[in-house]
């Protein structure tokens, strides 16, 4: 089991990382998930994870304050709507499509928006 836990958090950590990147996928509960299976499989692992300089703050601040970074937040919000923005006016004709893409940006936005703000 301890070694299904690091492969799963591992994976999770990846997806995270890649998160960064990519508006869609979300970088900060991946990240908390890949801590949550590693302090539960490997000490190592964990206490590796939540030094690390970038990716541990990110743990740190939601886990501590249960708060989103102004300039985080900034990003991901911009970011969810130019991309989808920009999939509503490119990917497809349909109209229902299309506001899929709009409902999904306003969503992703309200959920982000609705964690506090670390100052």
């Amino acid at each position: 089991m301890k070694y299904l836990l690091i492969i799963l958090g591992s994976i999770s950590l990846a997806l995270g990382v890649i998160g960064i990147f990519l508006p869609l996928l979300p970088t900060t509960p991946l990240l908390l998930l890949a801590a949550a299976l590693y302090v539960r499989s490997s000490e190592k692992l964990y206490l590796w994870l939540i030094n690390q300089k970038h990716l541990g703050s990110y743990i740190r601040n939601f886990r501590e304050h249960k708060a989103i970074p102004l300039r985080a937040k900034i990003v991901s919000v911009s970011m969810v709507w130019i991309t989808l923005t920009y999939c509503a006016i490119s990917i497809s004709e349909q109209i229902w499509i299309k506001a899929m893409f709009i409902l999904l940006a306003i969503g992703i936005s309200v959920h982000i928006l609705s964690y506090k703000t670390l100052k």
